[in-house]
């Protein structure tokens, strides 16, 4: 079953976001570090080492 709305959809506003991001050049892993478990995190793909940055994210709820 389909469903289609008149209303036309809200855009999510892109907002500046801390990020871990892998130092690894071949690794493109990163993550929001809001939910990151650890203070330093390692890349959960290659294990390399991560580093804190700024990115403009959609704003998440």
């Amino acid at each position: 079953m389909a469903f289609f709305s008149k209303n036309p959809i809200e855009p999510v506003p892109d907002v500046e976001t801390k990020v871990w991001a892998c130092e690894n050049e071949e690794c493109t892993c990163w993550m929001r570090a809001d939910y990151s478990l650890k203070e330093t995190p390692d890349c959960p793909i290659c294990k390399s080492k991560m580093t804190q940055e700024i990115r403009m994210l959609p704003e998440l709820k």
